[in-house]
């Protein structure tokens, strides 16, 4: 890809004493575009070079050529203004979309380099509720957005299949497993029974103190235990597949916590040689105080092991099978403290600095009901498959009304009610809190996936209208220099920026903002030029970017885990 932003930043560089790096960092996109297509901030250098900022940008100026990327240079206040040649600009991303088509934006920056996401990560026997689809959603698109730029990205999907609520699990089913029918309903009746005996925990502390026994024989393999835990496991997954599958989302790991049920021995034995580990009551503690991170739990007092020195169990695992540059845990924000706990306590495992810091916990907001917090334990959650099957039923209702000859109505209901709650949680910051809102979700007005997926279905109809897709030799740049195309083609421009920056902050929302972005610009672009017209170089220049803004469209969902509809 051309990079006009390192083409200024080369050319600032011949006349001031800075690297070519550090000037790429300082320059910026103006808020609108009459005041050009990059500004370099001379307040950077006023105190370099002691001068106020106006006359270094008027400085600079004589200095610097314009050439046939850059057209114009002009100063406004302490800002130097860049004008790229639109002509070129059309030209160069016009061609580059028809040479890379749906690879367009694609790049190999992360040739060489390996990435391990984990997400989504559901807990065998509750049910995958709305705070495990942000989680599965957010880490998916990563997974998408980091393998599209070259990265060798593995996908893990670290079930909790493992603690003292699969001891409560298996003494709901010792007292009352005759009166659930798990193989019909599994999820649904599993959690029926979780709420059931955590309600009697909470009255009778020697039920408790018999569930925690329960999961203690789990980890030394008594056959009864592992087989009804086995069980939860095994009719939970076929469940969570369906979901899986609904989404479009696939793993190439499935190794949760219980995979690291003979590896958390070593892990005990390397923080002992280290002298990491002190006794508290009983339990086995790395201290951390004096980081503000309080005390890291390795062994309880009863010999278990804790979610912790599974966590840690998994970094050695990882760093030993994967050697990674990154190891992301797109996880909620609650639990910040514990991530930050695991990434110290994993300074004392010996593994290379490399991995060490490719640890990174990617934080999310959490989902509450407009009532208030969900929780497993109170039965009060929503659960994705209910959410998804209502979402596909609303749209279909739409269609029914709307356009009942439609083709493929369930197909394409169901590619936008999914695409609907998939763009729902990732279009805004992902740090933010999100309050579920039927109305919210399902509003298919506005800033939504639905919109983009329609502007996309209009981009098809223009190719449709014209009967052909014009070859880009008989496409004339010059035709497209009016506001509202070279708006478009600026927009275009940006798609494998915006990707790299989705990366370079672990941040899916830019993406999804920038799909939004494309379709306004597409829409403005509709609305106030002809594209059916009588010259025949016309209507080729404005079908051929209809057709490339429908490739961009659908490659940008694609990586959100969005399916287009061919119909709306």
């Amino acid at each position: 890809m051309v990079n006009f932003k390192k083409i200024i930043a080369e050319k600032i560089a011949k006349v001031v004493e800075l690297n070519i790096e550090e000037i790429e960092s300082y320059i910026e996109i103006p808020p609108n575009q009459e005041m050009g297509d990059y500004a370099f901030p001379c307040f950077k250098l006023a105190k370099t070079l002691r001068k106020a900022p106006p006359i270094i940008a008027t400085e600079l100026k004589e200095k610097i050529e314009t050439d046939s990327n850059i057209e114009k240079i002009d100063i406004a206040g302490g800002y130097l203004n860049f004008y790229i040649n639109k002509l070129e600009l059309a030209k160069y991303v016009l061609e580059e979309i028809d040479l890379k088509q749906e690879k367009y934006g694609s790049n190999e920056s992360g040739n060489g380099k390996n990435i391990v996401i984990d997400y989504s990560s559901p807990n065998i026997a509750k049910p995958f509720h709305i705070g495990h689809l942000r989680n599965t959603v957010i880490g998916s698109a990563l997974y998408k957005i980091y393998k599209y730029l070259g990265y060798n990205t593995t996908s893990v999907n670290h079930l909790g299949d493992y603690g003292t609520q699969f001891g409560k699990m298996i003494e709901g089913y010792k007292r009352w497993g005759e009166e659930y029918d798990l193989e019909s309903n599994p999820i649904d009746e599993c959690m029926n029974i979780y709420v059931r005996i955590n309600n009697l925990c909470k009255e009778d502390e020697s039920v408790l103190e018999q569930c925690r026994e329960n999961f203690k024989k789990i980890e030394e393999g008594d056959p009864y235990c592992v087989e009804i835990w086995n069980k939860f496991k095994s009719l939970s997954l076929k469940e969570f597949q369906k979901i899986y599958d609904l989404l479009g989302v696939t793993f190439d790991s499935f190794n949760g916590e219980a995979f690291y049920s003979d590896k958390m021995d070593e892990i005990v034995e390397i923080l002992e040689k280290n002298n990491s580990l002190n006794e508290s009551e009983g339990a086995k503690i790395v201290n951390l105080e004096d980081k503000g991170l309080g005390v890291c739990m390795i062994k309880k007092s009863n010999g278990s092991t804790s979610y912790a020195t599974r966590d840690l169990a998994a970094v050695l695992y990882r760093t030993r099978t994967y050697d990674f540059d990154k190891c992301l845990y797109v996880v909620a924000y609650e639990q910040n403290l514990h991530f930050k706990q695991i990434f110290e306590v994993a300074k004392c495992l010996e593994i290379p600095e490399k991995c060490l810091n490719g640890l990174e916990h990617v934080a999310y907001g959490m989902v509450r009901l407009t009532t208030g917090k969900m929780s497993t334990r109170e039965g009060t959650v929503i659960k994705v498959d209910e959410l998804l099957q209502e979402a596909i039923d609303r749209v279909q209702k739409i269609i029914d009304e709307k356009n009942p000859n439609m083709e493929n109505r369930e197909e394409e209901a169901k590619k936008i009610g999914i695409g609907a709650v998939i763009f729902n949680n990732v279009c805004s910051t992902i740090i933010k809190d999100q309050v579920f809102d039927w109305n919210t979700v399902l509003n298919f007005n506005g800033e939504t996936g639905p919109y983009i997926q329609y502007v996309y279905v209009r981009t098809k109809s223009v190719l449709e209208k014209a009967g052909y897709i014009p070859n880009i030799n008989e496409v004339k740049f010059e035709l497209l220099q009016d506001k509202e195309s070279l708006k478009v083609i600026s927009t275009l421009y940006n798609f494998e920026n915006i990707l790299m920056s989705v990366v370079e902050k672990n941040e899916p929302s830019l993406l999804a903002r920038y799909l939004i972005e494309l379709s306004q610009n597409y829409s403005n672009f509709y609305n106030e030029n002809k594209i059916i017209d009588d010259n025949k170089e016309i209507q080729n220049a404005r079908v051929y970017l209809s057709k490339a803004v429908g490739t961009v469209l659908k490659t940008g969902a694609s990586l959100l885990g969005i399916q287009m509809p061919d119909k709306m």
